[in-house]
C-alpha cells in the first residue's frame, strides 16, 4: 500500500478502501493474512485504533475474519462479494452521472466504446 491520505475522508475509511482495492485487484486473496494492526500503524504512522477501526469494518462486512491470536484473514468469496457490490454501486451511482456528462458533451457512446477498444482517445 502506498501512503497518500487526503483530508476529505477519515483515514480509517481510506485505509479500508485501500484494502478493498487490494482484494478487487487480486493482491489479497481468500485465506491471505492482512498485515497486523501494529505493523500498519508503525509503517504508516497511524494510531492503532484507526487501523483497528478500518479492519473492524471489514470484519463487519464479512470480508475479513479474525482468528484469535493469529490475525485477520480474507474470507472465502470476499472478492466476488466486493465485485458484485462495486458493480451495483457503479451502475446506480456513477454511471448515471457519467452518462449525463457524455450526453451533455454531445459524445456518442458507441464511438467512445469503439475508441476504448482500440486504445484511442475520443
Amino acid at each position: 500500500m502506498t501512503v497518500g491520505w487526503n483530508d476529505k475522508t477519515p483515514i480509517y475509511r481510506q485505509l479500508k478502501e485501500r484494502v478493498v482495492s487490494m482484494m478487487l485487484d487480486g493482491d489479497l486473496k481468500a485465506g491471505d493474512a492482512l498485515p497486523s494492526v501494529r505493523q500498519i500503524a508503525a509503517d504508516y504512522q497511524l494510531n492503532p485504533i484507526t487501523v483497528s477501526k478500518a479492519y473492524q469494518e471489514l470484519v463487519d462486512e464479512n470480508l475479513v475474519e479474525k482468528r484469535r491470536g493469529i490475525g485477520m484473514y480474507v474470507t472465502e468469496g470476499a472478492s466476488e462479494k466486493l465485485l458484485a457490490s462495486e458493480r451495483a454501486r457503479f451502475i446506480s451511482e456513477e454511471w448515471p452521472a457519467m452518462l449525463e456528462r457524455i450526453r451533455r458533451l454531445g459524445l456518442d457512446v458507441k464511438e467512445l466504446l469503439n475508441n476504448a477498444d482500440h486504445g484511442g482517445a475520443a
